[in-house]
């Protein structure tokens, strides 16, 4: 953990414009350790994001003792929201709960245009663009 750190200060890189993503997974097997990590990140101005967030009964325990920056919204909810009243309806109601919000999995300009009415912050996917080949 401490090499990353060691890494990004001993680099010219701007470590604000870093940004960490976090599963609940993760943070679940070691919650002690990954608290102490996000919180050394964010002291160098990391940002931390949690990862399909809405995944599971418990993501919204997370919020309360995760020093987190943004909530990304898992693609199963945001794929379907246009399809699936229920899905729209959790997509908005994480977004109300007021924190920077990232929507995955926009496969296209409809499923883009339904996250501009909840005001999503960020987005990810084949609507948005494919991703660049690693060169």
């Amino acid at each position: 953990m401490h090499m990353v750190i060691t890494l990004i200060k001993g680099s010219n890189i701007d470590a604000s414009k870093i940004c960490f993503e976090n599963t609940k997974a993760a943070a679940i097997s070691s919650f002690s350790k990954v608290i102490k990590f996000i919180t050394d990140l964010k002291g160098i101005a990391c940002q931390i994001a949690l990862d399909d967030f809405g995944s599971g009964l418990s993501s919204f325990k997370y919020l309360k003792n995760l020093p987190i920056d943004y909530l990304k919204i898992d693609g199963m909810f945001v794929k379907g929201m246009f399809e699936d009243p229920l899905d729209n309806t959790i997509v908005k109601s994480i977004n109300d709960i007021g924190m920077k919000t990232f929507a995955e999995f926009v496969e296209n300009d409809v499923i883009k245009e339904q996250l501009k009415r909840p005001v999503i912050d960020s987005v990810q996917g084949y609507g948005i663009g494919n991703p660049p080949p690693f060169n």
